[in-house]
C-alpha cells in the first residue's frame, strides 16, 4: 500500500537540551493516527520536526515518497497542511483567512485569488460549516469555531496529509467530538491522511486508528489503539495506575482513572485480610 508519511531513524531536538531519537512509522494513505505521551515527551518537538520547523538531525522523512528536504516551501504546503494548536485570530474575515490556504498554489506574480481559489474555499467552509461565518472576522469567533476555520483554510491547501497540533484542546466535550467527527470523515470520505498530537486518550483510542506512544524522546510503541492502549503502556509510560476496558458500543479501548482515595482504600483492604 502507497505510504503518505514515511519516517526513518529521524532525531530532531535542541542541541545541548531535549531530542528525540530514531522514530520510525509508516503511515499508509487514508491513515488517522495519533501521537500520545505525557508532557516532555517529545511529541511537540516531533511535529515540528515533521513540518521542517526544527531542523533534523538524522534521518529522513518522506511524503509520498520525495523526502520532504527536496521540497521548496511551496511543494511541502501543497503536501502538508498545519493546524496548529494555537489558531490564529487576525483582524480578517474568516473568508479571506480560509483564502490564505490557496497561496501555495499562487504564480509569481498572482495578487489576487482566482475564480477557482474562492470555489475551493467556498466548498470547504460548506464541508466544515462554517459557511454562514464567511463575513465575520475570526478575532470574533468563539474557539470551535476558530478551529473549524482553520481546519477549512487548511484543507483549502488540498493536502496530502493533514497535520493537527491537538486540535481538541480548551474545548468543551460536545465541540471536541465535533471537530473529531469532521476530521474522521474527512478522512474516510476523502482518503485524507490525519496525523494528529492528541492528550486525550480515550478520543485517541476512540477516532485513531494507529497510535504511536512517545516517551521520554523515544517511541515506547507503535500500533493499533488495542496494541497501544494496554493498561501496562500507560502505567510504565504515565506513572499512574489505570483500568483498560472495550467501549461497550464502540469496542474501542476505553482508559479508567483510580483517584488516590479508591487505591488507598484498596490497599487499607487488601492489607486487613
Amino acid at each position: 500500500m502507497h505510504n503518505t508519511l514515511e519516517i526513518k531513524d529521524f532525531s530532531c531536538g535542541y542541541h545541548g537540551k531535549f531530542m528525540i531519537s530514531k522514530i520510525n512509522f509508516n503511515l499508509p494513505k487514508a491513515s488517522f493516527a495519533g501521537i500520545v505521551g505525557p508532557n516532555g515527551s517529545g511529541k511537540t518537538t516531533l511535529f515540528k520536526g515533521i513540518t521542517s520547523e526544527l531542523e533534523s538531525i538524522a534521518g529522513s522523512i518522506f511524503i509520498d515518497s520525495r523526502n520532504i528536504k527536496s521540497m521548496n516551501f511551496k511543494e511541502r504546503a501543497q503536501k502538508l497542511a498545519i493546524v496548529s494548536q494555537h489558531i490564529e485570530s487576525p483582524d480578517i474575515t474568516v473568508e479571506d483567512y480560509v483564502l490564505l490556504g490557496r497561496l501555495p498554489y499562487h504564480g509569481k506574480f498572482q495578487f489576487f485569488e482566482s475564480e477557482k481559489d474562492f470555489e475551493i474555499a467556498k466548498h470547504y467552509m460548506e464541508l466544515t460549516g462554517t459557511i454562514h461565518l464567511k463575513d465575520k472576522y475570526m478575532d470574533s469567533l468563539s474557539g470551535g469555531e476558530q478551529q473549524l476555520a482553520a481546519i477549512a483554510r487548511a484543507l483549502t491547501q488540498e493536502p496530502e496529509l493533514l497535520l493537527l497540533d491537538e486540535p481538541t484542546s480548551h474545548l468543551d466535550i460536545g465541540h471536541q467530538v465535533q471537530i473529531l467527527n469532521l476530521i474522521q470523515n474527512l478522512n474516510q470520505n476523502m482518503g485524507l491522511t490525519v496525523l494528529m498530537i492528541i492528550h486525550d486518550l480515550n478520543l485517541a483510542g476512540e477516532y485513531c486508528n494507529y497510535l504511536i506512544m512517545l516517551d521520554n524522546g523515544n517511541m515506547h510503541l507503535a500500533g493499533t489503539p488495542e496494541e497501544v492502549l494496554d493498561y501496562k503502556n500507560i502505567e510504565e509510560v504515565y506513572k499512574t495506575i489505570v483500568i483498560t476496558q472495550k467501549n461497550p458500543v464502540s469496542g474501542k479501548p476505553a482508559v479508567f482513572l483510580v483517584s488516590g482515595n479508591v487505591l488507598g482504600e484498596s490497599k487499607k483492604y487488601n492489607s486487613q485480610r
